[in-house]
């Protein structure tokens, strides 16, 4: 009789484990970045004469390119930014929040004009990201000014690493729990908003719904619009998971393909 309780234990703690088990979404996820691909929307327009830096982002910047900070309003995550001209044709870009660095890439255009390396090391809090990419370019800047102005797009992504690229997921009954890096929440599929949780500050909302079983779609906001939708699918064989993320600033949708780990 004790066997056979021991036994009927031992099957009770495991059923919870093998029902946790078979949601696909569970687990760690890892990006592929030379899958990353994006469509749609603006071009990346810079502008970099007389001094002055101008870009089309969304509020758009104007600063002087010398190195030092200047104060930027309406951009999430980053409020001074500075430009740092190294020749003619690189650039150094550096985002601070509240006096600390948490993003720098440098932009170098290659000899034919036509495409340019961006390299990016992003360190915010918790999160942090390193990686290279290729821009195209598709239209020139104006004579006379540094090599990086004109509208790019990108092309593909060569490397990238960092645990915010790497989301892990635990989904149990109608419970779902997301982080990567220092972004989390905990939220009810099918259920109202919750805040998204960025380096332990709440930072807009989002929420979370099962489009099928294996498709699972974020949807974040502030200030009650949405600025954003993430729509993960993960495949038959559960060894693979597709992103699509589409911002509405942009118009920019991105997409990428994670490993299971």
């Amino acid at each position: 009789m004790k066997r056979l309780l021991v036994a009927g234990f031992a099957l009770a703690l495991l059923f919870p484990a093998l029902a946790f088990a078979q949601n696909p979404f569970n687990g760690t996820w890892k990006l592929d970045p030379t899958t990353v691909h994006q469509t749609g929307g603006e071009a990346m327009v810079m502008s970099l004469k007389n001094g002055m830096y101008h870009c089309n982002c969304h509020p758009p910047i104007a600063v002087k390119a010398d190195g030092q900070d200047h104060p930027v309003k309406g951009h999430d995550g980053f409020d001074a930014v500075a430009i740092k001209v190294v020749n003619d044709h690189t650039i150094e870009r550096t985002y601070k929040k509240d006096g600390k660095v948490v993003s720098e890439d440098t932009i170098t255009v290659a000899a034919n004009g036509n495409t340019a390396t961006i390299e990016f090391n992003d360190n915010n809090g918790s999160d942090h990201a390193t990686g290279r990419g290729v821009l195209r370019r598709v239209a020139k800047g104006t004579p006379g000014s540094n090599a990086v102005a004109g509208s790019w797009r990108l092309d593909h992504v060569e490397s990238g690493s960092g645990n915010v690229f790497d989301p892990t997921y635990k989904i149990e009954g109608d419970t779902v729990t997301s982080t990567a890096g220092g972004d989390s929440y905990t939220a009810q599929l099918g259920g109202k908003a919750v805040p998204n949780m960025v380096n332990g500050k709440a930072d807009g909302t989002v929420s979370v719904r099962m489009l099928n079983k294996n498709t699972l779609r974020e949807t974040y906001a502030k200030d009650g619009k949405v600025t954003s939708t993430a729509t993960m699918t993960v495949a038959s064989d559960g060894k693979t998971m597709k992103m699509v993320i589409h911002d509405m600033k942009s118009g920019v949708t991105t997409t990428m393909i994670h490993d299971k780990a």
